[in-house]
């Protein structure tokens, strides 16, 4: 283990279950960075194009979309009282706007796994249906959600690994189509959701193990079936596409507010994360958007950072929490995971500006402090998002960076800051009352 714990500085501390700030030593000028990446603009719209095709679909099967006509988007709201409270209680300094990013309350799955999860399910459903002459692209594709087309479907299977809400967003989008669907969920996923999908007809097979096993079965049961297709949450290009088109929506609810990006008015994102792919996408998404303009940070509990610990230790999916003496248990079950994918952590060396860890009591003091200040539900994992805006400028490496950055006074007043809410939206009223409670 000494030998991992030497590659970074913030690496001891980490494996202590300390609450960290690591700043990624790797970062590079957009620009230069996304010049090399594999996928590019063009697969992002291409994204967001499919997803358009598929809205008339969306609004048949989940009629919660209607307002926006099939769109599954979620609202950007500013939480002034929330900014004030995490100065007052917190010691923290949140110069310019902080903004709640509520994918808490996506339709369909209420969680940004809505995103990625739904977009594949649909990209997946488009390429069966034109395979078998069903579905040309300047169809409405309404008419994937007849009952010829579901009889069509039902001979199929999708089968994904979860720690909980992948596999909602998976089962139901799943479900609405006419699959058959399997989810294999890890020991960490909460008893609601299994239950959430059993009654969407979803098959939820348990597990006593981690999120890595739980992947792992999955995978396995599902290529041993030439009908089944495995959502692969580690190394899927669609499930990172899906989430990057929320760069896309959030350009347009940004300019909605009159809120400006560029070099003199900063954009700082945190986003909570579990094995990489939600937070990664939204990150490469918004690093096209809005290039060195935006610093995207991650979120981790202190007792499952696997995305920091492959990142500092360079290693990324050749090495899980555990190797440092870590444990993976957490309360955030979205973010129990002991290794990160490493198709992400490639991605987002170059890009990602660095990462917080939060101790699970924290998480429900965040949450009790969102609900007190802005009467906004959010699962205990989303709340990972304001520990971001809370110890950067809170910490002496956080201010040396920005003054590396050229994040002056100036520009910082005139910032911008979104907690990426990740989800809360479908957890029952009886959980709810028992997460008040929770570390009190």
């Amino acid at each position: 283990m000494e030998h991992l714990l030497n590659r970074d500085p913030v690496l001891p501390r980490v494996a202590e279950a300390q609450e960290v700030l690591w700043l990624n030593p790797k970062l590079q000028p957009a620009a230069q960075a996304l010049e090399c990446a594999e996928l590019g603009m063009d697969d992002i719209r291409d994204a967001q194009a499919r997803l358009d095709r598929f809205a008339s679909f969306i609004r048949v099967c989940f009629p919660e979309t209607e307002p926006r006509g099939g769109l599954i988007e979620s609202p950007l709201t500013p939480i002034p009282m929330m900014q004030k409270m995490l100065e007052e209680r917190f010691g923290a300094v949140i110069p310019g706007k902080l903004l709640l990013k509520q994918d808490s309350h996506l339709a369909i799955a209420g969680s940004v796994k809505a995103r990625g999860g739904i977009y594949e399910v649909l990209k997946h459903t488009e390429e069966l249906a034109m395979e078998a002459g069903l579905l040309k692209e300047t169809d409405d594709y309404a008419k994937l959600a007849t009952p010829e087309m579901r009889e069509f479907f039902s001979n199929y299977t999708v089968q994904v690994g979860s720690t909980g809400n992948l596999g909602m967003s998976i089962g139901i989008a799943s479900a609405a189509v006419g699959y058959k669907v399997i989810v294999h969920m890890s020991v960490d996923a909460k008893q609601w959701k299994k239950d959430l999908l059993r009654s969407h007809g979803v098959q939820v097979i348990e597990y006593e193990a981690d999120y890595g096993e739980a992947v792992k079965q999955g995978r396995a049961q599902s290529d041993a079936d030439p009908m089944s297709y495995f959502v692969d949450d580690e190394n899927s290009k669609n499930l990172f596409l899906g989430y990057a088109v929320a760069a896309l929506r959030l350009q347009d609810q940004l300019r909605e507010q009159g809120i400006t990006v560029d070099e003199n008015h900063p954009l700082l994102v945190t986003i909570p994360c579990g094995v990489g792919g939600a937070p990664g996408g939204v990150a490469f998404g918004l690093k096209q958007v809005y290039g060195d303009n935006v610093h995207v940070f991650f979120s981790e509990p202190t007792q499952a950072p696997c995305m920091l610990v492959g990142m500092a230790t360079g290693l990324h999916s050749q090495v899980c929490v555990q190797d440092v003496g870590l444990t993976g248990l957490t309360e955030a079950d979205g973010l129990a995971v002991g290794r990160p994918s490493g198709f992400v952590g490639g991605v987002m060396e170059p890009l990602l500006a660095g990462e917080v860890t939060i101790s699970d009591p924290k998480l429900y003091v965040f949450m009790r402090a969102l609900l007190e200040s802005q009467d906004i539900f959010l699962e205990p994992s989303a709340c990972a998002s304001f520990q971001g805006p809370v110890e950067l400028l809170k910490q002496e490496a956080g201010c040396a960076w920005c003054e590396k950055m050229g994040l002056t006074a100036e520009k910082l007043a005139n910032s911008t800051h979104i907690a990426w809410a990740t989800g809360g939206a479908l957890v029952p009223a009886d959980i709810r009352e028992h997460y008040k409670t929770m570390y009190l």
